[in-house]
């Protein structure tokens, strides 16, 4: 039983071997996606593009939250003062602004994330082809998205940002 222990520590010993003169030929690289879609050209014109593009129902949510601000103020220093009628149809209106204020926060965050992520989507793609372009230019055997320890040299994200900035 120890003979057969023995000779499989000694073959897999003998395959790690065998293949570390193949590994020392592989060319590996890796990229950042987290820094690629932040910094890419491609990844601020596509926030800059949301901004612009969801800027004014932010302004509206922000005009329907101050609207809900003054008429709490206006509620706390002359509910005292104010008839019952008139002090219960301020606080049914404030309800009624505040039920509106968080539907429509909860669509206008909805949609952008939605947007966001068919944005992500598209430069994600674009950022795997341009990967794919640099890895058969450049013969890399293997490139990696995720590691913990990686030499400067093997890091490719700068030349795929530049890929997607041409392009």
């Amino acid at each position: 039983m120890m003979k057969i222990k023995q000779l499989a520590v000694s073959l897999i010993l003998a395959s790690a071997f065998a293949a570390a003169p193949a590994l020392a030929n592989t060319k590996v690289g890796f990229v950042n996606t987290e820094r690629l879609l932040r910094e890419a050209p491609l990844s601020v014109a596509a926030q800059k593009k949301l901004e612009r593009e969801f800027a004014t129902r932010e302004q509206e949510l922000q005009k329907l939250a101050k609207q809900a601000r003054d008429l709490q103020a206006q509620l706390d220093k002359d509910g005292v003062t104010m008839s019952d009628t008139e002090r219960k149809t301020k606080e049914r209106d404030l309800g009624n602004l505040n039920r509106d204020l968080q539907r429509q926060g909860r669509e206008f965050r909805e949609d952008l994330n939605l947007r966001r992520n068919e944005e992500l989507g598209q430069i994600q793609e674009r950022a795997r082809k341009a990967i794919q372009e640099i890895a058969r230019a450049e013969k890399f055997d293997l490139i990696v998205e995720q590691a913990v320890y990686v030499d400067p040299k093997n890091d490719i994200t700068e030349r795929v940002m530049k890929a997607l900035g041409g392009k």
